[in-house]
Formats: C-alpha cells, sequence, structure tokens
C-alpha cells in the first residue's frame, strides 16, 4: 500500500490544478470582467438553448472554462472550493450565439457614382463587436481576405486578441457577377477543384459558393470539399435549390429570397436575379406546392437554411427603427454612419413596398422549413449597404426571428444549438450542459418574454473568461467600417 501513496498523491494534486487558469494575457485583460477559475452563477433563469422551457432560479458552476453543474438554487449545496459567487437575481443566462454567417468585413463608405463595392477588412472591430453582442463562435461563411482572416483566427486563439472562436470559410467560390472585382471569376471546373484543394491545405475549414458559379463548377467544388472532410455552404443564383440539394451541396445561405429557381425565364447557369427576386415577390406563395416540394426536397437531402433576416430588413423603407440603428450610430466611423444614412433616405423616399414583400416571405419559408424537419440556423451577414453590425446585428436577427413567428426560445435555439450542430460541435458548444465549454451571456431581463432583452447583454463568458461588452465596444467606437 504504500508503494500506491504516491501515485495517489500526484493524481489528488493534478486533480486539484484542473482549475487553475493560465493566466490571462495582458492583451486581454482591458476587457476582463470575471477571471475566476471557479465560479457560480448562483440565482440565474436558464435558457439552455436546446429548446426546453427557460428553468427559473437556477445556479450554474464553471471550473476550468466548463460547465460542471446545473441545479436549482433553492437545494443550497455546498459551493465548489475556491469559488467565486455571483448573484445574479433577475438575470438570465443563454448559451453563446454561433454566427453561421458571419463576415470580418464591412461594406466601405461613400460608394457613389460609378465607384465600384468595395469591402474593407475590419482586422480590429469586427472580431471585437462579435464578441460584444455574445458570439462567442463565428464561421465567417466566405472571406475576401483568407490570410487575414486565418491570422486573425490565430492570434485569438492564442489569447493574444479578443474574439470568437472563428470557423473560417475560404475565398468565395463563383463571383457577384463580375461587379465586385474583390471576388474572383472561376474559369470552369478545374479552377473550381484546384481552388478548393489549395485552401483547404492553408487551414479553412469550410466554403462558400457564391452567385455566379456555374452548375458543373459547384459541383466540382462540393466533391472536392467532400473530399478534404468539409462541408460547403452557397449563395446561389445560377443554380437553384433543388438542382443543389442533389449535388450533395450542405447549406443554403439566405433562403428562398435568393432561390432564383421559380422564375419561368431562368436559364441553366445563368443568373437572373433581379428578375427571379420580383416574380418571387409578385407570383411566388410559400404555402404553394412547387415551394412546399423544393422544402421537402432540401429536408430530405439533410440541407441545413441560414437565416439572414438582419440584412435584407434594411432594404425595407423606415427599417430597422431608429433606437435599433442608434447604437450603430456611436460604434460606426462618420463617414460609414453618412454613407447608411443616404441610402436609408433614398429606400424611405422610394417607399417602395418590394423589400417588405420579400421580407415577409422569408419569413414565411424560415417558418415552413423548421415545421417541415429542416434545421434553421443564423447569421448576421453585415455587408449590402452598411448598417448591419457584427454581434448587433446577430441579436436584430434573433428579434427578427420572433417577428418572424418563432418563440423567444425557438430563436435562441437557432442561434446556437443549431448551429453548432451543423458544425458537429454540438458535444461541446451551443448549449448550457454539463461538459460543455462555458460559453455563457449574462443578460439583464427576460429575452423569452421580452426578446429585446437580447440587447441587454452584460457579460459574455468564452471558456468561462468574461468579456466586458461595454469595453470591447468602447475600444473601437468611431472607427466601425474603417478598420
Amino acid at each position: 500500500m504504500k508503494l500506491l501513496r504516491p501515485a495517489f498523491g500526484v493524481a489528488a494534486w493534478a486533480l486539484s490544478t484542473l482549475a487553475v487558469r493560465a493566466e490571462v494575457s495582458a492583451d486581454l485583460k482591458p476587457y476582463i470582467k470575471e477571471d475566476a477559475a471557479v465560479l457560480v452563477l448562483n440565482h440565474v433563469r436558464v435558457i439552455d438553448g436546446t429548446g426546453a422551457p427557460p428553468a427559473e432560479d437556477q445556479r450554474v458552476d464553471i471550473e476550468g472554462g466548463k460547465i460542471t453543474r446545473i441545479q436549482s438554487a433553492k437545494l443550497r449545496n455546498a459551493w465548489p472550493r475556491d469559488a467565486k459567487v455571483l448573484d445574479l437575481t433577475g438575470k438570465t443566462v443563454i448559451p453563446g450565439l454561433v454566427g453561421m454567417h458571419e463576415h470580418l468585413f464591412y461594406t466601405t463608405p461613400e460608394r457613389t457614382g460609378d465607384r465600384l463595392p468595395s469591402y474593407g477588412e475590419m482586422t480590429d472591430s469586427a472580431p471585437r463587436l462579435y464578441l460584444a453582442g455574445g458570439v462567442t463562435t463565428a464561421r465567417t461563411a466566405g472571406s475576401l481576405e483568407p490570410y487575414t482572416d486565418l491570422s486573425l483566427k490565430s492570434l485569438i486563439d492564442a489569447g493574444k486578441k479578443p474574439g470568437p472562436r472563428l470557423r473560417v470559410t475560404g475565398p468565395y467560390i463563383g463571383d457577384a457577377m463580375g461587379i465586385v472585382p474583390q471576388l474572383h471569376t472561376l474559369n470552369g471546373s478545374d479552377d473550381a477543384a484546384r481552388t478548393v484543394d489549395y485552401w483547404a491545405a492553408e487551414g479553412v475549414t469550410s466554403f462558400k459558393a457564391y452567385m455566379s458559379i456555374k452548375p458543373e463548377e459547384l459541383r466540382t467544388a462540393i466533391e472536392h470539399a467532400h473530399a478534404h472532410g468539409l462541408k460547403l455552404t452557397g449563395h446561389l443564383c445560377s443554380v437553384g435549390f433543388t438542382e443543389a440539394a442533389a449535388m450533395d451541396i450542405d447549406n443554403l445561405e439566405h433562403g428562398i429570397v435568393v432561390d432564383t429557381e421559380f422564375y419561368p425565364g431562368k436559364k441553366p447557369g445563368e443568373c437572373p436575379a433581379k428578375e427571379a427576386a420580383e416574380h418571387l415577390q409578385k407570383d411566388v406563395e410559400i404555402d404553394s406546392p412547387p415551394v412546399q416540394a423544393m422544402i421537402r426536397n432540401l429536408v430530405d437531402h439533410h440541407v441545413a437554411i441560414t437565416s439572414t433576416l438582419a440584412v435584407f430588413e434594411i432594404s425595407v423603407p423606415n427599417r430597422p427603427p431608429m433606437r435599433v440603428m442608434s447604437r450603430a450610430q456611436r460604434l460606426l466611423a462618420p463617414q460609414a454612419w453618412s454613407t447608411y444614412l443616404r441610402i436609408r433616405g433614398l429606400n424611405a423616399e422610394e417607399n417602395n413596398p418590394h423589400g417588405g414583400i420579400l421580407l415577409r416571405k422569408e419569413m414565411q419559408f424560415e417558418r415552413a422549413f423548421v415545421k417541415a424537419g429542416g434545421l434553421l440556423m443564423a447569421g448576421c451577414d453585415p455587408t449590402s449597404f452598411g448598417g448591419v453590425l457584427p454581434g448587433l446585428g446577430d441579436q436584430r436577427n434573433l428579434e427578427l426571428l420572433v417577428e418572424a413567428g418563432f418563440t423567444p426560445v425557438e430563436a435562441i435555439h437557432i442561434a446556437t444549438q443549431n448551429g453548432a450542430t451543423f458544425l458537429g460541435e454540438e458535444a461541446t458548444l451551443g448549449s448550457i450542459t454539463v461538459g460543455r465549454s462555458a460559453d455563457l451571456l449574462v443578460i439583464a431581463g427576460n429575452p423569452a418574454q421580452k426578446i429585446d432583452d437580447i440587447e441587454n447583454v452584460q457579460t459574455v463568458f468564452k471558456d468561462g473568461l468574461g468579456y466586458d461588452p461595454e469595453k470591447l465596444l468602447q475600444s473601437v467606437q468611431g472607427v466601425v467600417g474603417l478598420r
């Protein structure tokens, strides 16, 4: 027995050190609110991300960056050794958001006249905005500077910069009909194959097909992505949803508003984006047999959909409310805010109902897709003419999912566990479950009753380290849209 004592002593010592956190780097310290290695969130409402009803007056224990216990606070069990206990009476805890259509770039200001669309990499502001908004995991869903995105991921993973876990998508496979010079125009299937193979070797973890991609290019890109064990999503136009599902695409971005297959004048391999959108607005109903057949086909092929309602809302006159945009005004560079206001004003002057009808039909489509058993995820897509900011746009997307008819608990499930499931990371992310990473948002209020409370994020935990959203926002105030 004496021979066993030293081994037991070493094992006990090792176990006692599991909850000891490595020292927080000097780069992160200005943004940290809570850094205790052992933490108890007491008297808190838990919305766990699984779709289950909220659980009142709960206690969540965190040790070594993991969730180690969830129980009723009324049980009054002993605290873990050396725990810091936070009384969160009246607060709600939800999982960190898993953003599935995010970018690290943003539209540059003052695009007028014959100037080409252009987007600038937000190396400083985008990661901090995502984290401040509660996005603890983000798939970039298309990169303009993939090397920059990969470098940012490395800096964040090393604890040198604040930001979410990045899941970097490669450069766009396809272009936007030649009007965005930052995108590469494919010259055939071999080009698509080379692009996928090269960036898979460089470390990206997914790919995104884009509007002008031809059917044979898309098929090749999917085959090569799958050969590397990676998934491919698409913002499509030249290829319809049903055709893409037959090619085993994994995910489709935006929903029916970009699906051109119902336009009678659609020709193979061509992208009638404007005409198809007008036809959808006037002549396509979501409950019609052709649309319902398309939805069933996607579900049967296990094709997910990513909701990006926030980026579509800005094309609707006088939306979103200026109350929502006041937060963006504080953060945007003056030139970027001025550009947003100018284009918003033009939309209001035109008073075109086109955008509002499409937004409503997209909401109906997403409800029908989920009702049919489809996997719906969410992301903010901070593009178009501006105004949709990383993180803040993700919060707005949750509010719009509720406007679409989902309950707040369903919307949170879509924005958390569903994204983790698609990524294949549901065993570690996306829900408040024992053993999962302690990626948690502490919210003032009750978003299960009032989804707008999702804007009141007080602390963002990522791997058990609590970030101060306000300090993250202050660090990029007035520079969003520039860097």
